[in-house]
């Protein structure tokens, strides 16, 4: 069974989409360690709609946080501090997809990043969306994982940008799993399109 960290270069890029595909694909579980706002209707909660396998489980997240902003500035202002040792990855037998919060360098506290709870044995898949700036934002992220030691792939997200995805490509040298169009809705349909499109990959992770 695998592990697989899904991370992305910035937030609002897509890692969540991105997270439902992988479970689909896998049915796998999920695990979204920290959320921080929007708890009526939670990345959880989008996943498990997104979905139609009936064997993925969802398993609680860590800490629920009231206000969208960084967790550690959520957590401030719920009075509380994320402490390390509570973040505890859920036992399964099955492959599990832990979606992280933000970018890779996302403070949980004063110490602690989302970088801080990637385990070795974890595959790492960043999702990339073309902005100005991505390319730097690619880079920067790509290469904190490879000089830790992480075997990364991209997902990239959004329309088509050749001259952006073959810098990225021929910089970072990391492995390109596809793209996740822009679609005008994502729903379970359109969910399973990607996931029966990207299976084989993923299940060679």
């Amino acid at each position: 069974m695998k592990d697989i960290f899904v991370t992305g270069i910035s937030t609002g890029v897509g890692k969540t989409i991105a997270s439902a595909i992988i479970v689909e694909a896998l049915k796998a579980d999920y695990w979204k360690p920290i959320q921080a706002g929007d708890l009526d209707n939670t990345d959880t909660d989008k996943v498990k709609s997104l979905i139609s396998n009936k064997k993925t489980v969802f398993h609680k997240s860590s800490y629920e946080l009231k206000t969208a902003v960084s967790p550690h500035a959520a957590a401030e202002i719920d009075g509380i501090t994320i402490e390390y040792k509570k973040l505890h990855e859920p036992e399964t037998s099955n492959h599990l997809v832990i979606e992280g919060a933000g970018g890779l360098l996302v403070p949980f506290n004063d110490t602690d990043t989302v970088l801080d709870i990637i385990m070795p044995n974890h595959k790492v898949i960043v999702v990339s969306r073309h902005y100005l700036g991505s390319i730097n934002h690619t880079l920067l992220t790509v290469k904190w994982l490879s000089d830790k030691g992480y075997d990364v792939f991209i997902l990239f997200s959004g329309d088509e940008n050749p001259s952006t995805e073959s810098i990225i490509v021929k910089k970072t040298k990391a492995k390109v799993i596809g793209r996740i169009d822009e679609e005008k809705n994502f729903d379970k349909k359109v969910i399973k399109k990607y996931a029966d499109k990207f299976r084989d990959v993923l299940e060679s992770l």
